[in-house]
């Protein structure tokens, strides 16, 4: 049987435990789990496998946020498939909301082997494009820079980012479930970009919000790989 499994990024926000899947397909996972501590300075441990063990990039959770969670998943999960979803926003094959719609094992079962990845809804941003929203609420050289970065490395890539970016709509919020070969292609590119564009960024006067620019950044870049590869046909949209 084809196995899957979903990381269920938990952010610990104001260090409390959120409500998690209880389908076995899940793992629930504390990202940004290097450096927390308890009330009495002990190590936080809030119940969950955290992502400071194994190979990680823990300590870079305040930039990457839930991409700590997906780097541990590509690097230490043994799984056909691999996804994540976050303590806020899981994936759904109904209209209705509600913890007890969530998306499982035994309705994923049914695509896997057939579909290479799903998707969350696209999401459409009417009068603006990707490049124009991230402007308007981050610093435009971030996007600058990232695209400095994919011209030394390809102009396939170039080429792709440019399309992309002038798009109105996108699939959000680094969201994925994904056949682990075309994981572990994605990840190699993913992570080789991003860490470039990190060195390039003097993050040093920013604030909290602002130091999480590298989560928003791969945003754009999961539609770059889903512009080339898999084609619309090996993509199953969730809600």
């Amino acid at each position: 049987e084809i196995s899957a499994c979903l990381v269920g990024s938990e952010m610990c926000i104001r260090d409390r435990k959120y409500q998690m899947p209880k389908d076995d397909m899940y793992l629930p996972l504390h990202v940004g789990a290097e450096g927390k501590l308890d009330e009495d300075g002990n190590d936080l441990d809030l119940g969950y496998t955290k992502d400071n063990s194994g190979d990680n990039i823990s300590n870079l959770n305040s930039s990457f946020c839930e991409l700590t969670g997906l780097y541990w998943a590509w690097k230490n999960i043994d799984a056909d498939y691999i996804g994540l979803v976050h303590y806020r926003r899981h994936f759904s094959l109904k209209k209705k909301a509600g913890f007890e719609n969530v998306l499982t094992y035994a309705e994923l079962r049914t695509y896997l082997g057939k579909i290479r990845v799903f998707v969350p809804t696209k999401r459409w941003y009417v009068i603006e494009t990707l490049k124009s929203h991230y402007d308007h609420t981050h610093y435009p050289e971030h996007l600058k820079i990232t695209r400095d970065v994919l011209a030394e490395k390809s102009i396939n890539d170039i080429n792709v980012y440019d399309k992309v970016v002038n798009r109105r709509w996108g699939y959000m919020f680094n969201m994925m479930i994904m056949e682990k070969n075309l994981l572990d292609e994605y990840c190699n590119w993913l992570f080789d970009i991003l860490i470039e564009v990190f060195k390039r960024v003097d993050i040093s006067n920013y604030q909290s919000f602002e130091r999480r620019y590298i989560g928003r950044i791969s945003e754009i870049l999961f539609n770059c790989l889903l512009y080339t590869s898999p084609s619309p046909r090996d993509r199953q949209k969730s809600r």
